[in-house]
């Protein structure tokens, strides 16, 4: 299934032994909703779900998503990697405890009589916020819907935020998901052009002229006018450039975009006979 959380990716876990008839979650996922106890004793005094799920965050944020594997996690701890087995079963299900941990309780529910579109681009706002803590997050695979009780709950605020707008529950859903998706994309898409201008060994100004220079050896007016028209604005290098404000107003740009497009739907649902 697609992610419809808003950033917190989840799947239904490692199958097998770990799942239960109730809820069809691994163990681990089911103790995050304390629906089982903590394992009392384990290997090694002081060893837990929440000392595991805390290492291998603090491995994703000092190494990337790319160092955290179950052996790894392990001899952060001190400890044999089967020793890690007995509170999570996979390392997805380690995936899924580290998105919920970093993620944390859901944004306040705003004040009453705040409209949607308020609602909604602080929900965005702060979930944009969000991956910027922990960029390694975006780096998850995405294998299915929210099922931790973090993750839920920013679901459950975004779903809040369209509560009075007169569309049904699929539009809402699917009002979420390109919220979310924007968001995600647009986190994304910055940091790894940033990535891009560090490996130059340039500033971002010098790297946009450089790039510039480029389409207009290639691009020839004739055949690419836009691109033509584009260039001759002078948008692309005008002036000195903000990397953190650029971004901001790019994002602000872009969720006010959106949310004109949803907007006008409501518009439509709300006069609609």
């Amino acid at each position: 299934m697609r992610d419809r959380s808003g950033g917190a990716r989840d799947t239904a876990g490692a199958g097998g032994s770990g799942r239960t008839d109730d809820t069809g979650l691994p163990a681990s996922i089911e103790t995050a909703w304390g629906l089982r106890e903590r394992p009392a004793k384990g290997p090694k005094p002081g060893l837990g779900l929440d000392k595991i799920v805390a290492a291998a965050v603090a491995l994703a944020a000092a190494e990337g998503l790319g160092a955290v594997s179950m052996g790894r996690v392990a001899r952060e701890l001190g400890v044999a990697t089967m020793s890690l087995y007995r509170y999570v079963a996979a390392k997805d299900e380690l995936y899924i405890l580290m998105q919920d941990a970093v993620a944390g309780p859901a944004p306040a529910p705003p004040a009453p009589g705040t409209g949607w579109r308020e609602a909604l681009t602080a929900w965005a706002t702060e979930h944009r916020a969000l991956f910027r803590r922990n960029p390694w997050v975006l780096r998850m695979p995405v294998s299915g819907p929210p099922v931790t009780p973090h993750s839920v709950a920013w679901w459950e605020c975004g779903l809040a935020a369209l509560a009075d707008t007169g569309l049904d529950e699929g539009e809402k859903i699917g009002v979420i998901m390109l919220v979310a998706g924007f968001v995600r994309n647009e986190v994304l898409l910055s940091a790894d052009l940033a990535a891009a201008i560090e490996a130059q060994g340039v500033g971002a100004d010098e790297a946009m002229r450089r790039y510039e220079r480029t389409l207009r050896r290639l691009a020839d007016p004739e055949r690419y006018p836009a691109v033509a028209r584009l260039l001759e604005s002078g948008v692309m290098t005008a002036g000195p450039s903000d990397p953190e404000g650029d971004a901001d107003a790019e994002f602000d740009f872009g969720l006010e975009t959106l949310l004109d497009g949803v907007d006008a739907r409501i518009r439509r649902r709300r006069t609609a006979p």
